[in-house]
């Protein structure tokens, strides 16, 4: 039987990421393999450069933390335990813009397929209505128990 779970939920309760690489903050809503994170740029974070610009490969990362997030509170609601993932891949990566201290993202991820421990996911970083970045991500998902252990 699926559990229920409330949101918005703290990221921290879904992927296995902790500060300063965890670069996302909640789960805002979640439906069939797809959902929608918020990640907060502040003063602090791990991939700011000189001029308070986010580098470009923090947005594929909040990407892929997305993913784990969505996943994660899937198999939560499935009475599972949060596991670990991998960035595998990177196809079609399209970088529009910007992000820049005090930025408040949006970030869409759907999943478009999953087999034998591999998922295809595509998603968008959004600051506002502008896109700033689109990327499909491959990932693989090892069979594990909670947060990365193995299964025996």
């Amino acid at each position: 039987m699926a559990a229920e779970f409330a949101l918005p939920m703290p990221a921290e309760a879904l992927i296995p990421h902790r500060l300063p690489m965890r670069l996302i903050d909640r789960l805002l809503s979640f439906a069939d393999g797809e959902g929608t994170v918020e990640a907060a740029v502040g003063g602090d974070h791990l991939f700011l450069d000189d001029s308070g610009f986010l580098e470009d490969v923090a947005l594929v990362e909040i990407l892929a933390q997305a993913y784990a997030a969505v996943k994660g509170f899937a198999d939560l609601q499935q009475g599972g335990a949060v596991g670990q993932g991998f960035l595998v891949g990177i196809r079609r990566a399209q970088l529009f813009g910007k992000a820049r201290v005090g930025d408040r993202l949006e970030v869409a991820i759907r999943t478009l397929a999953a087999i034998e421990g591999f998922a295809i996911a595509e998603g968008e970083v959004r600051r506002g209505g502008e896109v700033l970045a689109a990327a499909n991500l491959k990932l693989w998902v090892p069979p594990a128990g909670p947060m990365g252990e193995e299964k025996k």
